[in-house]
């Protein structure tokens, strides 16, 4: 039996200085491309699948309708944070990926993104479902530990924040 896939990944990336803005803050509009560069490094890495090759061997990909982002405490330039991904929800044909940045000691929460995506057939932009096989491969996926609600993203940031502030408390001890 072949090992479980990791549910949710994470990788350590640095904040570069043309991503700043005048403050030495990330830029609120880079936080997406950092999110979203490691989820696409996170897909490739541990579930062999190159988005853009998949797209041209379906003729679909993924599309995002919808971010969600809540920006909590600022990335500043040449600090190292952490990114984790994870996949909390998903039908037939729509997928809601949950992305974290976090102090690199994973201690405290920065941001947290979700991400809403639909599958769509390419070149017409027309919604399709998802084949057998990424169903089954998004069920292996999916992180059930995670109640995901449309509508809870702000319920679902106070419950990060308290398990991360619970876990600094803890390494105070």
């Amino acid at each position: 039996m072949p090992a479980p896939l990791v549910q949710t990944p994470e990788t350590i990336h640095r904040i570069r200085f043309q991503d700043c803005d005048m403050l030495g803050h990330l830029n609120n509009a880079r936080y997406l491309d950092y999110f979203l560069n490691a989820r696409e490094e996170h897909a490739l890495q541990h579930y062999a699948l190159n988005l853009g090759q998949l797209a041209q061997e379906l003729s679909a990909g993924w599309v995002i309708t919808k971010h969600h982002l809540a920006y909590l405490r600022p990335a500043r330039h040449a600090e190292t944070v952490l990114i984790r991904t994870q996949l909390i929800h998903f039908d037939n044909s729509n997928l809601v990926v949950e992305m974290q940045m976090l102090r690199e000691d994973g201690l405290q929460l920065k941001a947290l993104l979700w991400s809403e995506m639909t599958l769509v057939r390419l070149p017409g932009g027309t919604r399709t479902e998802h084949s057998e096989s990424l169903m089954e491969l998004l069920e292996q996926l999916d992180v059930e530990d995670v109640d995901y609600d449309p509508d809870g993203f702000d319920d679902r940031v106070r419950e990060l924040r308290k398990q991360f502030k619970k876990a600094r408390k803890g390494e105070d001890e």
